[in-house]
């Protein structure tokens, strides 16, 4: 079992909302091919936000089901775009009705994955950002409280912890942030995040920050290839 990591898949079956004006050309071919050639069933694959375009459940569909339909189990955050997005239960009831059978979604929860645990959140922009406002102040409040309840649950698992979170949990010049300082409080070892989609440092890919292992995953960063954490 191998844990991977891929995050923006930016899809668009079930609407209109083609990434090619952004220069990526049938990215979801590209991304199938390259998951068929690394990723088996029993692994897993986690995709930490803006998976679909979709404005709700049934334009989300066909995007989940390209998802469901490529091996390994998923587990999946929001991300900023994900307006699709609903409730654990109303996921479950959906799956269920869809017949799908290997999304398992992440809010306010944790999973084990083998000797490890998945946990996480979709974070917020940061502090330091000149739009930044008081309703951004409450999101990136609650944001850090959601990030808590999913690592009191992690904790409550056992295992190495892997955090997954949307936004980066850096400010503007790339210093941790409060959501990275929750991380080291909990004792996280590995963060993936995703978000950016330019001007991104290639060190930002794998890099180690007060004992924490960073990735940043965004598919166009990473040419569209799942990126393996662990074997």
């Amino acid at each position: 079992m191998a844990i991977y990591a891929i995050s923006d898949l930016h899809l668009s079956f079930g609407t209109d909302k083609p990434m090619n004006v952004f220069g990526w050309a049938d990215h979801p071919s590209n991304i199938k091919e390259n998951w068929l050639k690394v990723i088996n069933d029993d692994d897993y694959v986690l995709i930490p936000g803006d998976i679909s375009w979709g404005i709700n459940l049934e334009e989300a569909a066909p995007d989940l089901e390209f998802i469901d339909s490529l091996p390994g189990k998923k587990i999946l955050s929001k991300g900023n775009h994900d307006y699709w997005w609903s409730t654990l239960n109303k996921f479950r009831s959906f799956f269920d009705a869809k017949g799908f059978t290997s999304l398992n979604i992440l809010h306010n929860n944790a999973y084990r994955a083998g000797s490890r645990t998945i946990c996480g959140t979709r974070g917020w922009k940061p502090q330091d950002d000149e739009d930044f406002t008081q309703e951004d102040r409450k999101i990136f409040n609650r944001e850090l409280e959601r990030l808590r309840l999913s690592l009191r649950e992690a904790v409550k698992l056992g295992g190495e912890l892997i955090a997954m979170l949307h936004y980066p949990p850096f400010d503007l010049k790339h210093n941790p942030n409060e959501f990275s300082q929750i991380l080291k409080e909990f004792n996280v070892k590995t963060c993936i995040y995703g978000h950016i989609h330019g001007k991104a440092n290639e060190t930002w890919k794998d890099e180690t920050i007060d004992g924490i292992r960073y990735l940043l995953v965004s598919c166009n960063i990473v040419d569209f290839n799942p990126v393996k954490l662990y074997d």
